[in-house]
């Protein structure tokens, strides 16, 4: 147990830099490896229905991560902490539980039997622009102009890519042409930041493991009630499947612990710009693990908007440059501006 915490302490000093890059790269091959590991659950079919079916995944996946997440976080679950946290704290999580750990990736899930990878990384890249909008709105804060600007054209490719592709279920909007996926993408992104923004101030006086368990076991628990009440009880009938358990327990592992804790603990420490900046670089390694794993080509529709998000990380790079030039002439900064350093935003 020593040595557990010896290097839990050791890994809580890192820089939030280094939390989102792993993030990332975890996240960017999400998508692709559970669209795979759903391709090798049809071809071990039980009684004609796949056990690794992307309902399977999320519920499964989530109930292995946390028994990992309890034995990594157990500590965080003390009588005193517990208590110490305010019913508006209890309020907040529960929010953010039900948004960000059920309603969003069952949208993304659903937007995987939809569309293709690639679309999915593209349009879910307006939650950058709203991320920084509602820090604006609910915060009273602001940015720096090229973070700003990096996620104003990372919007634009999201544009290019939504009206000039289209996928086998569409609706017409105007003439252009929009699919089922691409609309839950964009719903799920809503979601998502909002619960960035909300979380990032959660995880100043709430406890990581504390906010990652709780709104593990609300989403689970949510998750399975929407199921069944959309899809009958029979939806889950192979939910005890060896094969997929076993496939499970090195999804959740790999893809919902270490990527969702990496990332919890980098959008602690990071600033806005680096969120920012991780969330323009994602888009691009999602696309390549796209055509690694799965073999998807990009369309021309999504070329152009890969382009201009492209674009888009420059410009981010740039703002995380200005701003850590800002951070370091800040030698005594006032209240105020530890206040907003720490949660990622430049005050008006």
């Amino acid at each position: 147990m020593n040595i557990v915490n010896g290097v839990h302490k050791i890994l809580m000093r890192l820089p939030g830099t280094i939390y989102l890059g792993i993030a990332v790269l975890i996240f960017a091959s999400s998508n692709s490896l559970t669209r795979k590991i759903v391709e090798i659950g049809q071809a071990h079919a039980i009684n004609g229905r796949n056990p690794i079916s992307l309902c399977n995944v999320l519920f499964v996946g989530n109930i292995c991560a946390l028994g990992l997440m309890t034995l990594i976080f157990h500590q965080d679950w003390q009588p005193n902490t517990l208590k110490a946290l305010t019913r508006k704290d209890w309020i907040s999580l529960t929010i953010t539980g039900i948004l960000s750990g059920a309603i969003a990736p069952a949208l993304i899930f659903n937007a995987l039997a939809q569309t293709n990878v690639t679309n999915i990384v593209l349009i879910g890249r307006i939650e950058p622009i709203l991320t920084l909008v509602l820090g604006v709105w609910l915060l009273g804060l602001r940015v720096n102009f090229w973070a700003s600007a990096g996620s104003v054209i990372s919007l634009a490719g999201v544009i290019v890519t939504a009206f000039l592709g289209s996928s086998d279920q569409t609706m017409t909007m105007a003439g252009f042409q929009i699919g089922t996926g691409e609309i839950c993408v964009a719903i799920a992104a809503i979601i998502g930041s909002i619960s960035t923004v909300v979380g990032k101030l959660q995880l100043q006086s709430i406890p990581l493991g504390i906010f990652s368990i709780y709104r593990n076991i609300l989403g689970t628990v949510i998750f399975f009630l929407l199921a069944n009440l959309l899809y009958g009880p029979n939806h889950f009938a192979e939910v005890l499947s060896p094969f997929l358990w076993q496939w499970m327990i090195v999804y959740a592992a790999i893809i919902v612990v270490t990527g969702q804790l990496c990332w919890l603990a980098g959008l602690k420490k990071a600033t806005s710009t680096e969120l920012n900046l991780a969330n323009l670089v994602s888009p691009i390694a999602a696309i390549v693990m796209a055509y690694l794993i799965l073999g998807e080509s990009p369309s021309l529709a999504q070329y152009l908007g890969g382009s201009l998000l492209l674009v888009g990380i420059i410009l981010g790079f740039i703002g995380h440059l200005y701003e850590a030039k800002v951070n370091r002439e800040l030698v005594n900064p006032s209240p105020r501006d530890a206040m907003e350093m720490a949660i990622g935003f430049r005050g008006v």
